[in-house]
């Protein structure tokens, strides 16, 4: 039987295949088909060498969820708010976007003022009913969304997380009415306090939800056709998998579905590889996504936004900036910039031969000797040195630069930009991104990983195995993963562990069903709890670990207090507060192994494929050309190196040496550290 991971990126889809009763892993790139997913994947899955009947597993990481709502295409969207709240969504919040701009626009509603419609209910914020729901009310509004041909209608009640009646009373009646819309209630999707925050992700989960059943539809049908019957799982934004059925219905958990595959992935490689404390940088063809994964752990967060939208589900918390492989190189007001305006897989950059143009981040690498042209891109994309050439001399002749002092810096940017969204999560929060490893990956990634680790001074930089389709490879490693949560806001010296523990139970007996239902047995389940805490008359919590069976108040005050000082540098004589109770629950799957390492007559030589010559700091150096494949394990190269494999090309600067470790990771290290 075999697994199939697929990571659809904005220039390449990315697809692992697993025999797993062989152990072998057949990567493939190829280009991706923005109209249509679901074509690229099924050229991919033609091109590999599989039989249809012994797939049995399909995961993939989506971008549709997240183009929908960046390109502002979804579904006629409807919402129903509490009488008098109707301009929730509109008001948001009142944090300025743009600080210094006193005519900056706020950003647009999701949903025009006129197809939100208030209906007569109310709860008390304990969920009390203050004025019962008007089911005649509802049944009205339905008759007039009916006409209005909504597509997707979001039910968001004041104080719902605390009592869900209302809102699925109302789906209930409305869904007579509209039988072909997607409804969603806001105590489905996120039963959390702070109104805006729960309303805007439940109107994004409706407004993309119809796109996504009409291409998971679309796809499960192409894959009948060619045999396949597997079943097909999605990534999602917390770093676990689901059904395709529940991401249906729920599609604002695949947001950040192919970023999160690469942290996992980066996870299982960097524990294997003895690097638990690994800064991520996956740079694709559009953008570059980074976290960092201390102890072999990533940060969680639920403040992410997809464009201008709050999405306040839980996720790994992964940093994306628009500097990518196809990020467009240009001049704007007298400067030049790089991104994050992107080529995308077609025209694609001007050394792709579509019709591009405008030079770009691949284009500078072709045009320094960086990036060779002698392989096919993807298995079937012939790079055209002297079209990235003529793209970079034309930017240069604006500028008055020569042809390598512009493509020079054109990297020099967009590395700048990429270690900046690194400091983000690391020197911003305290952290000095010194004491970590880069575990670069993504087509484009080890082309610059240690240009960005200069940037930052880090000694180490780690390319793992595949790194072209490492986000894929992670869609294998992942297991199903559920997030619950529950807002009952209390002050800790009014509870006792027995509260505590009787609201945790609550939600691990959830997760236990939803797992048993999934077919974990007992011993491959796990659950992880958390406290979303802060000081009294604060706005915003920290999350603090928790046992289930806590037994002393005292110690889940202290490890508060402490996760507190670790952030801001003390503490307060406040009260302390809980707001939201979570639980994260797994259903543990089997792990591919990584490929084996062939080492046999194995050498540095007999890795050489030639050389050729490469800019570095203005100056042109013969570079040899290595095979990552023939490379020896634990016998170092000095750069300058260039390092080609299918998928991706690893630069070693002149100042960096490079070996390949016992799991096939390429390390790399400054050169004054590999000569101690």
């Amino acid at each position: 039987m075999s697994w199939l991971g697929v990571d659809v990126g904005g220039t390449f889809t990315d697809l692992v295949f697993l025999d797993r009763e062989g152990g072998r892993l057949q990567v493939l790139k190829t280009p991706s088909t923005p109209s249509d997913q679901s074509e690229g994947i099924l050229v991919g899955i033609g091109r590999l060498s599989l039989e249809a009947k012994s797939l049995e597993r399909i995961v993939h990481g989506t971008t549709v969820a997240t183009n929908t709502a960046l390109e502002a295409d979804g579904a006629r969207l409807a919402v129903l708010a509490t009488e008098g709240h109707r301009d929730v969504l509109v008001v948001g919040r009142g944090n300025r976007m743009a600080i210094y701009n006193i005519k900056a626009r706020p950003n647009r509603p999701l949903v025009p003022r006129s197809r939100c419609v208030e209906v007569r209910e109310r709860l008390g914020v304990d969920g009390a009913v203050a004025i019962p729901l008007d089911e005649e009310n509802v049944a009205a509004v339905g008759r007039h969304l009916a006409e209005e041909n909504v597509e997707a209608v979001a039910v968001c009640f004041l104080h719902s997380y605390a009592n869900g009646d209302h809102e699925r009373r109302a789906a209930e009646i409305l869904s007579r009415f509209l039988p072909k819309a997607v409804i969603t209630t806001s105590s489905e999707v996120l039963p959390e306090y702070r109104e805006y925050e729960r309303f805007s992700t439940t109107a994004l989960n409706a407004y993309v939800a119809p796109r996504m059943r009409r291409y998971l539809g679309e796809l499960r049908n192409r894959l009948g056709s060619a045999g396949i019957s597997a079943s097909l799982s999605i990534m999602t934004s917390n770093g676990g998998t689901l059904p395709a059925e529940r991401v249906e219905a729920m599609p604002v958990l695949s947001m950040l579905s192919g970023p999160a595959a690469g942290v996992i992935a980066a996870s299982f490689v960097g524990h294997a590889a003895n690097f638990p404390d690994i800064v991520t940088c996956d740079m694709g063809g559009t953008s570059t996504d980074v976290c960092l994964v201390r102890g072999g752990e990533f940060s969680m967060t639920t403040d992410g936004k997809v464009a201008a939208f709050p999405v306040k589900i839980r996720q790994i918390d992964i940093n994306t900036v628009g500097a990518g492989g196809g990020s467009i190189a240009a001049v704007s007001g007298g400067f030049l910039t790089v991104g994050p305006r992107s080529a995308k897989a077609y025209p694609g950059p001007a050394c792709f031969g579509r019709g591009g143009t405008e030079p770009t981040v691949t284009d500078a690498n072709v045009a320094l000797g960086r990036l060779g042209t002698d392989q096919l891109l993807g298995g079937e994309i012939r790079l055209d040195h002297a079209a990235a050439t003529a793209a970079v001399a034309r930017l240069g002749h604006e500028l008055g630069l020569s042809t390598e002092r512009m493509a020079e810096g054109i990297l020099r940017i967009a590395v700048v930009s990429m270690a900046g969204a690194i400091k983000e999560v690391s020197v911003l929060r305290g952290i000095d991104p010194r004491d970590f490893a880069l575990l670069s990956y993504g087509g484009a990634g080890p082309l610059q990983a240690a240009a960005i680790a200069d940037e930052l001074g880090m000694r180490t930089v780690v390319v793992p195995p595949m790194p072209g389709n490492f986000s894929a490879f992670g869609l294998l490693v992942a297991d199903v993963r559920r997030d619950f949560v529950r807002t009952r806001v209390a002050t800790v010296d009014t509870l006792s562990p027995a509260d505590v523990q009787a609201m945790l139970a609550e939600l691990i007996e959830v997760g236990e069903a939803e797992l048993e239902a999934a077919g974990f047995p007992p011993d491959r389940r796990r659950f992880a709890a958390s406290l979303d805490m802060r000081y009294s008359g604060q706005s915003f919590e920290l999350s603090v670990p928790v046992e289930s069976d806590l037994a002393d108040m005292a110690k889940l005050v202290n490890g508060f207090e402490t996760v507190y000082r670790t952030r801001y540098g003390g503490t307060t004589t406040a009260p302390i507060e809980i707001v939201s109770y979570r639980v994260a629950a797994w259903g543990l799957s089997d792990k591919p192994a990584l490929p084996s390492v062939d080492t046999a007559g194995h050498t540095m030589e007999a890795a050489q494929r030639g050389q050729r010559s490469i800019v570095f700091d203005g100056t042109s150096h013969p570079t040899p050309i290595l095979d990552r494949e023939r490379m020896p394990i634990n016998a170092a190269a000095f750069g300058p190196v260039v390092i080609e494999e299918a998928g991706s090309s690893t630069i070693v600067p002149p100042s960096w040496s490079v070996e390949r470790d016992r799991i096939g990771c390429l390390v790399l290290r400054r050169r004054e550290e590999s000569n101690q």
